[in-house]
Formats: C-alpha cells, sequence, structure tokens
C-alpha cells in the first residue's frame, strides 16, 4: 500500500487564481474543472449577478474582492496571496481539458523551471474551433518569478527563467452575450489604440504594423481566421468567431482613423 506522502503529485503544489466579475454562464464549468485544488482563489471585482452563489458551491475557493483596475493589477494583486510553489492563473472562460490536468499532475518540475505554456481550444458556444488567434499562454508558474504588465487591452507575464511547453490543451470558452462583448469593445478599443499609437514604429512587431495602418486589419483578420486557421469549415460558430474577430479589428480601425483626422483637423485648424 502506499504511504499518503507517495500519492501526492504537482497538483498538491498549485493554487488555481481566477479573475471574475459577472461570469454566470462561465464559472461552473471552469471551477467542475479544478475540483482537484485544495484551495481555489478567486479575484472577483464586484460580482453582480450569480456568480458568487456559484463559486460558493466549491468548498474549497476562497473568494477575495478587489476594486478592478486592470488584468495586470488584479493578477498581480492575487499573486501575493499565493502560498503554494505554483500558481494556475486562469480568466474565467478557461476550461482544462482531463488530458492537461493529467498531464500536469505526471510532472516533476525543476528549480530551473519557472512555467509551463499551455495553448487553448477556441470554443464557440462549446464547439471547438479549427484555429483561432488567440496565443498560447504562460499559466503554470512560479508567482515569485513572474510579474503581469498591461498591454493593450489585455495583460502580458514577464517570467524569468525557463519556461516549458504543454502538450494539451484548454478550452477557452466563453458563453457571455453577444450584447455583453460588444459594451466591452468600446473601452477595449481606446486602450488598444493607445498602445499601439504610442509604441515606437520600429519596435511594432509585423501584426501591430498592421494594425496600426488601420484598414488592412479587419480584412486580414476575415481571411486569416476562415483560411489560414480553417474556421471556414466550423460551420456558424467559425463563421461567428470569425466575423467577431473581424468586427473587433474593424473598430480598431476606425478608432486609429479617428484619431488621425482628428489630430490633422486640429493642426489645420492652429493660427
Amino acid at each position: 500500500m502506499l504511504r499518503p506522502e507517495e500519492t501526492r503529485t504537482v497538483l498538491d503544489q498549485i493554487t488555481p487564481m481566477v479573475i471574475t466579475y459577472n461570469e454566470q454562464p462561465n464559472i461552473a464549468r471552469v471551477l467542475d474543472r479544478l475540483t482537484w485544488a485544495k484551495r481555489i482563489l478567486v479575484i472577483d471585482s464586484g460580482s453582480t449577478d450569480e456568480t458568487l452563489a456559484i463559486i460558493a458551491r466549491y468548498p474549497q475557493a476562497q473568494v477575495v474582492t478587489r476594486k478592478f483596475d486592470t488584468f495586470a493589477g488584479q493578477c498581480n494583486f492575487g499573486m501575493g496571496l499565493i502560498e503554494t510553489p505554483f500558481v494556475l492563473s486562469m480568466d474565467a472562460d478557461y476550461v482544462l481539458s482531463q488530458a492537461l490536468i493529467d498531464e500536469i499532475a505526471q510532472l516533476t518540475p525543476a528549480m530551473a523551471v519557472s512555467g509551463y505554456r499551455a495553448a487553448f481550444r477556441y470554443c464557440i458556444y462549446g464547439h471547438r474551433l479549427a484555429g483561432t488567434l488567440y496565443p498560447a499562454r504562460v499559466t503554470l508558474y512560479r508567482p515569485e518569478r513572474g510579474e503581469y504588465a498591461d498591454l493593450g487591452h489585455g495583460h502580458k507575464l514577464a517570467i524569468e527563467g525557463a519556461v516549458v511547453d504543454l502538450t494539451a490543451t484548454i478550452d477557452h470558452d466563453d458563453r457571455k452575450s453577444l450584447r455583453r462583448w460588444l459594451a466591452s469593445q468600446d473601452k477595449y478599443i481606446v486602450r488598444e489604440a493607445d498602445h499601439l499609437l504610442s509604441m515606437d514604429p520600429a519596435k511594432r512587431t509585423r501584426i501591430e504594423k498592421l494594425r496600426a495602418m488601420a484598414w488592412p486589419a479587419p480584412f486580414a483578420a476575415l481571411f486569416y481566421t476562415l483560411i489560414i486557421k480553417r474556421c471556414l469549415f466550423d460551420g456558424w460558430p467559425g463563421w461567428f468567431y470569425a466575423l467577431q474577430r473581424s468586427y473587433a479589428e474593424l473598430l480598431l480601425c476606425m478608432e486609429i482613423v479617428d484619431r488621425k483626422l482628428a489630430a490633422g483637423q486640429r493642426e489645420a485648424d492652429r493660427p
């Protein structure tokens, strides 16, 4: 018979951290895949729907309320509350696959390894798409070696040390309403435009250069998602995703063009 200490895995050394705000359509599916954890840390920014009531069904979940400033601010705050060697940092629409849970359980992390990067399968109402624009992210890492910084409307993790790629994937499955998504775009495009236009042009990536040009980005997003990422073959879920990404780029395009036109008008009005 195995002694208790012989049955322990790296899962016992991980605290999942989930960032939430009004995630009623998503949170149960996320937490159902985290029941292996002894403690789940939830950083909530004042949910007013049934999110907190749903979380209360999970005895290992601890909710800490913090007024939202930025995604990076929420994550960095939460990292200060982690008491285990590793944190699994998650948005409230990340659903772990069983294959990923099994893979993590088999890890034997060397001290030189600071984190693990996972790729995503993008889902539209549970339908897994053939491809996605969503990049792989370091989601499992040693909290003392990482720090988040704001990047456009999102955030980016800077981590010291080696990062290893995981084989299995996470489902990105956000089932909040289209109206909720549309309402969020107004503030997102402002932050994204601020980020793009404040960058040194010489330091922009190829994609950032394309987006800063404004007009090509919506067409490129539609072509890339439908053809290159093969979402065309996913039926209506694929079309929905392609149109959603193209519309987001169209709004950003209009924001950038509007700023350029306004700046030109101000220059013309100078005496």
